[in-house]
């Protein structure tokens, strides 16, 4: 004699496609007879145990797969705050560095584990007065491409205008909490 869990765990090895569209031909199915409608709906009821035990499996990976993600963005920022914290640190004893051999008068220091020279840095253009710079050293950046306006194109349609080339579609999407 067959016990109810090998019952209930025998759909489970089924994947949840399979019993969806399982569910809907028997839906189908029980659509075309004659049956008491109240008997198509139980029988129906019955028959969604398992689609919900599958989806209610796939929610906790989703689940935890959510929270995964949301742990590697929030490891991604602690990792981000602590390099830049150290290239801060790294630019402030560069700069303490380069200040005290600077009121030493030294400008290079040799050893056997590094060295530590004071070098000019390559000439930079300084601006003082944008105005008084001649139009010939102005450059004028390209205009970016044209973009198509979504949100206008959705108006147009929703109030009833043709948009060539465009239309509306409406989706669906799964909301797990």
């Amino acid at each position: 004699m067959t016990s109810r869990t090998e019952l209930t765990a025998a759909p489970m090895r089924s994947s949840l496609y399979q019993l969806a569209v399982e569910y809907r031909e028997l839906a189908e199915r029980l659509a075309d007879t004659q049956e008491d409608p109240q008997a198509v709906l139980d029988t129906l009821e019955g028959e969604r145990w398992p689609i919900e035990q599958k989806t209610r499996a796939v929610s906790y990976v989703l689940s935890n797969l959510d929270y995964l993600v949301e742990a590697g963005r929030q490891a991604e920022k602690q990792v981000a705050a602590l390099r830049r914290a150290r290239e801060a640190r790294i630019e402030r004893l560069k700069s303490y560095l380069h200040a005290c051999m600077d009121v030493a008068g030294i400008s290079k220091i040799d050893c056997p584990e590094f060295q530590a020279a004071i070098r000019k840095n390559p000439p930079k253009v300084v601006i003082d007065d944008e105005a008084q710079v001649p139009a010939a050293y102005w450059r004028q950046p390209e205009p970016p491409p044209p973009v198509i306006d979504r949100e206008r194109i959705k108006e147009d349609i929703k109030a009833g205008r043709d948009v060539p080339g465009a239309r509306l579609e409406q989706t669906t999407r799964l909301e797990v909490k």
